[in-house]
């Protein structure tokens, strides 16, 4: 059964720095697409950035040159380092793994989610 289990959420100051990771089991993750969605409140569900199994990453544009998505291939791990964070950076952050084209924000190739962690930056 596959497992993703969130950490690195938090609150922070807007400008500041905040990492999440992710950590998978149970599936063979090299093979494997990861990224991050995000939801705020009243908001729609968007993805974040993609990696795919070969190290090619996409972003949404309003990330773009602030975040950074990683994945350790060793450890099963993937990481979204958010730099420079915003007031509207503020949601719950979830992790996912599925098909190849989930880098470019098709929602149906997600196959799973994870239970998400909480992101609030304040101004």
């Amino acid at each position: 059964q596959v497992h993703l289990v969130e950490s690195g959420g938090g609150l922070v100051q807007a400008g500041g720095s905040l990492s999440v990771s992710c950590a998978a089991s149970g599936m063979s993750f090299t093979d494997r697409a990861m990224g991050w969605y995000r939801q705020a409140p009243g908001k729609q569900r968007e993805l974040v950035a993609g990696i795919n199994s070969g190290d090619s990453t996409n972003y949404a544009d309003s990330v773009k040159g602030r975040f950074t998505i990683s994945r350790d291939n060793a450890k099963n791990t993937v990481t979204l380092q958010m730099n420079n964070l915003k007031p509207e950076d503020t949601a719950v952050y979830y992790c996912v793994t599925g098909r190849q084209g989930l880098r470019f924000g098709f929602e149906s190739a997600v196959e799973y989610w994870g239970q998400g962690t909480q992101v609030t930056v304040s101004t």
